[in-house]
This record gives C-alpha cells, sequence and structure tokens, in this order.
C-alpha cells in the first residue's frame, strides 16, 4: 500500500472516524448540559462522584476536538483511546456487558485515522509476508 491514501481510503477513513466522533460529541453533551440520563447513570450505575460529571464531558470534548483537527489527529486520537480505555474499565467494573462499544469505538478512531493520515502509515506500516 502507498503512504498516499486513495481517494476510496481516505473516505472510508473518515466514516470510521466519523462513528466514534459522533458517539463522543453526544456522550459530551449529555454530561456537560447535565441531561437526566447522564446525571442518573454517573453516579448511580457507576458510582462515579455527580460533580465530576462536567469536568469529564469537558474532558471528553476536548478529546474529540483534538482528534478532529488535523494537525493534532494522532494526539486526539491516543487521548481519546485514553479516554475509552477508562469507559470500558468503567463498564467492566459495575459488571455490564456493554464495555465491547467503547473498544469498537477506539478501534475504528484509529482505523480511520490510519487510512486517512499518511503520516500514520509511515509510523505503523502493515507488512505483508
Amino acid at each position: 500500500m502507498t503512504d498516499t491514501p486513495t481517494p476510496r481510503a481516505r473516505w472510508t477513513g473518515r466514516i470510521l472516524s466519523a462513528v466514534p466522533v459522533l458517539m463522543l460529541l453526544l456522550s459530551a453533551s449529555m454530561k456537560i448540559t447535565r441531561s437526566p440520563q447522564a446525571v442518573e447513570a454517573f453516579p448511580g450505575k457507576f458510582g462515579w462522584p455527580a460533580g465530576l460529571l462536567v469536568p469529564i464531558g469537558v474532558l471528553e470534548l476536548l478529546c474529540t476536538v483534538a482528534y478532529l483537527v488535523p494537525q493534532t489527529a494522532l494526539l486526539g486520537a491516543i487521548l481519546v483511546t485514553g479516554y475509552l480505555g477508562g469507559a470500558i474499565a468503567t463498564e467492566l467494573r459495575v459488571g455490564s456487558p456493554n464495555w465491547a462499544g467503547p473498544l469498537l469505538f477506539a478501534i475504528f478512531a484509529w482505523a480511520g485515522l490510519w487510512l486517512r493520515d499518511p503520516r500514520l502509515r509511515q509510523l505503523l506500516p502493515l507488512r505483508r509476508g
């Protein structure tokens, strides 16, 4: 595979990247606006202090914005992966079967970035044989 992504690979990468971005933006907005679902689940289901709801939502939003900006997308992917790792740990800690969602979103974020960014292709090349 060449260093420059084909238009098809670039668009596939954009679509794969959009999935976790949309989920993260929705999740962050629910936390920042203190939606009833987030307020109920945060301390009740997950056991997190209610006072951390908005700061964690802001952190989630900042990680997502870093992922969206081409110049900081690699750092953003690392930050988003860390954030989603925390979500996976939280789901596992409470015995929820929903841990696979954050895992898939992290995979989509990296696959999307790899398909659309030639710098990442050089850093992490796929080897055949």
